[in-house]
Parts: structure tokens; sequence; C-alpha cells
């Protein structure tokens, strides 16, 4: 007979569980929410993902995730300027968001403390398969966040920025947004703050026909933090999403991407930047589904290693038998700057139609020395090459973007963090 015993819980997985049963009569929703939330600690008992679940295998969380700080209430995070000028702001200070929301014509804002406690909101919170850690840990913990509905046809003049701020403790908020059909926004998701903290962050994005959406996920949280978050995207018919990814900091950050596209002709872009310093842990997940057929996807990743630092791509592409006619393409380079930092890149295509144009590819590399040469032969001190050869690498990316004031901003949080660790 073999018998089977549960490992021994970790101190992080014995914190967790605690905190729940101390937090449970705060945290709002009807019986159906307190019945994911229940199913969701269940999920957590079970013990947190290893190197032993396929998806999780670059990153042990059950390792790597050693303590969890407490619930702090007296931390008090304060809103930021937001990174495009003029920008509409929506902040949620330590999970909490706020009673007033500005008015934006064609943008309904509801708090999702609301969606909670009348059970609305119950359906989005399954979990999107059976390794799904983080919306456990977000379903199981979450009090507040925007509900935002973006109406048939709205354009909105001006960014709208989601800012997620903490000052310590535990913060764990949802974003549901629906965008109607033929609609125009660009959306940006700040991601920062101060102290030891674990966040957890969820984003679930509705595309209607023939919308067309930016959205931008800057994540600059202190190397202090362990940031978790998720972003999912159902793309309708003829929609296109843009999603650029930058990474710039936290100690422990894991960044799940889970598209869908469900309608003939919809387009998703990816972009990301990682820029890893220090002993740190950084991970990007995605899994993208085309569907239907006469759909298309390009990826394009661009990292940078110094320190310690360790970084993770997984991009699984999954292209269904009734999808025919998909474009889909996917690139990862890595610029290692140091002998101790590290990446691991592990790109998958599973492909059931026979009428496809599918392709992967990665590169790791070192500064090419050719080009050092090239401007320190022209009075270029090598300390200022490098910084060139290396902002040029990731800039590329930033560059492709059609907002000029969005390029704009994303190359100064670039130059902020190039002063620090460059």
């Amino acid at each position: 007979m073999n018998i089977h015993t549960q490992p021994q819980r970790t101190p992080a997985e014995t914190a967790l569980i605690d905190a729940f049963g101390d937090r449970l009569s705060l945290l709002p929703g009807d019986g159906a929410v307190m019945l994911k939330r229940d199913d969701a600690i269940e999920a957590i008992k079970h013990g947190l993902p290893t190197r032993r679940v396929e998806s999780w295998h670059y990153t042990d969380l059950r390792r790597l995730l050693n303590t969890v700080p407490d619930f702090d209430p007296a931390a008090a995070a304060k809103a930021i300027a937001p990174i495009v000028d003029g920008s509409t702001v929506l902040a949620m200070l330590n999970g909490v968001s706020s009673a007033k929301a500005p008015v934006v014509e064609g943008v309904s804002v509801q708090r999702l403390s609301e969606k909670l406690t009348d059970g609305s909101i119950a359906p989005d919170l399954a979990p999107y398969g059976s390794d799904d850690a983080i919306g456990a840990l977000n379903t199981a913990f979450v009090a507040d966040g925007y509900f935002i509905d973006i109406a048939d046809g709205a354009e909105l003049e001006k960014p709208l920025e989601l800012q997620n701020l903490q000052a310590g403790g535990q913060t764990h908020v949802r974003l549901p947004v629906r965008v109607g059909a033929g609609a125009k926004a660009v959306i940006v998701e700040r991601q920062a703050g101060e102290g030891v903290a674990l966040v957890s962050s969820v984003s679930q994005l509705v595309l209607g026909e023939g919308a067309e959406v930016t959205w931008l996920i800057v994540q600059e949280q202190p190397e202090t933090a362990t940031h978790l978050a998720q972003f999912k995207a159902h793309i309708g018919k003829n929609a296109k999403l843009t999603l650029f990814v930058m990474n710039a900091g936290g100690r422990l950050v894991r960044q799940e991407i889970v598209i869908k596209t469900t309608g003939e002709g919809a387009d998703f872009k990816l972009r990301g930047i990682n820029l890893l310093a220090g002993d740190t842990h950084t991970d990007v997940t995605m899994v993208l589904d085309h569907a239907v057929p006469h759909t298309t996807s390009t990826e394009v990743i661009r990292n940078v290693v110094t320190g310690k630092a360790r970084g993770v791509f997984q991009g699984r592409i999954n292209v269904h038998q009734y999808a025919q006619k998909t474009n889909a393409k996917m690139a990862c380079n890595t610029l290692l700057l140091s002998d101790d930092g590290e990446f691991s890149t592990k790109p998958e295509l599973e492909i059931f139609a026979d009428d496809v144009v599918c392709g992967h590819g990665a590169t790791v590399t070192e500064i090419d020395h050719d080009h050092l040469f090239y401007l320190m032969a022209r009075g270029v001190e090598e300390k200022t090459a490098r910084g060139l050869l290396v902002k040029a690498f990731v800039a590329e990316v930033i560059e492709e973007m059609d907002d000029e004031t969005i390029v704009e901003a994303l190359e100064a949080r670039l130059d902020e963090w190039f002063v620090t660790h460059g």
C-alpha cells in the first residue's frame, strides 16, 4: 500500500492560511463569492507550486516565497503623478479604491468591493487552470479594485492610469475591464510601492468587436516586495490589443499573461522589457490561445540582466484545430551583463491546424565588443558607451509604440532605471 503524505507546510503557506482565517469576516462577498474564496484557500492548503509543476518549473514559488508579511492597516500609500501627463488616474492605495472616481465620458467605473458584495463578480473569480496559484491567492484575499466599462464607440482622449500602490504589508486587487465594440483606449496599469510587501493583482480585459486598446503594465516595486500578477484578455472580432510590459523592480516577480482570440480578425501584440538587477527573480509566463481562424499575434521580449538577477520567459502559443490561417511569431532576446546573472527561455508552439504561419526564436548574448570599440574609438568613455548600447537594445521595443507621448514617458522610466542600476 502506498501512503501519500502532505508535505509539511512552509512558513509562508502557514501564514497565508492563518491570515485567511483572521480576515474572513472583513472580506466582502455574498454566498457565491465566499464559496470561491473557500475553494481558493483550499488550493493554497494543498501547497504552493514547486518545480514539479511544469508551468512553474523555473519559479519554485514554494521555495522562493520564504515569508509573508502581515496585513498592515496603518500602511498609507499615496497617489503619484501619472506616467503620461494629463492621464485620468484611478488609484488603489494599499488595496482600497477611491469612493469617488473621476468622471470620464463614455466610461463607467464601479468599486470592486460593491461587485463582491452583491456577488455579480463571482463567475470571474474562477481559476483558469489547475495550476492557477496567483488566481487562488487573489481570490482568497481580494477586497477591492475597480470594475470599468467603456461604452461602445467611445474614444478616450486621455490615457486611463490604474495605480496599484502599496506602503508595506499585503495588497490584493482585481481590475475587470470591458471595452465595447468600436471603442478605443489607452490604459496604464501602474504597480509600485515601498516597504516589505506581498502584492497580488489580476487584470481581466474583454474587447468587443472592432475595439482597439493599448495596455501598458509598468511594474516598479521595491526589491523588498513580492509581486504576483495576472493579465487575462479575450479579444473579439477584428479587435486589436497591444500589451506593453515593463518589469523594473521587485524581489520576486511573476507576471502571467493569458490571452484568447474569440473572434476572427483579432490581433494581439506583446512587447516586453525586463530590467533585472541585484539578487532578484522575475518570471514572465504567457499562454496565448488562437481559438478561431484568421487571427494574428507577435510577441517581442527584450531582457537586460545584471548582478545576480535571474529571469524567465515562458511563452506558449496554442493554435486550435479550427484556427486556420493563424499567423503567430514570437521572439525573446536577452543581454547578459554579468557572469552571475542568468535567464531561462522556454518558447512553445502547439499547433493542431494545418494552414498556419508560426515561428519562434530566442537569443542570449553579451555586449558586442565591435560596437563598444566603435564608440570608444570616437571618444566615448567605456561606461557611457556600454550604457548607450544597452539602452538602444531595449529602446527599440519602446519606439514601436505609435504614440510619441507614450514613447517619451516609457523612455523616461527606462532612464530612471539606468541611473540607479546602469
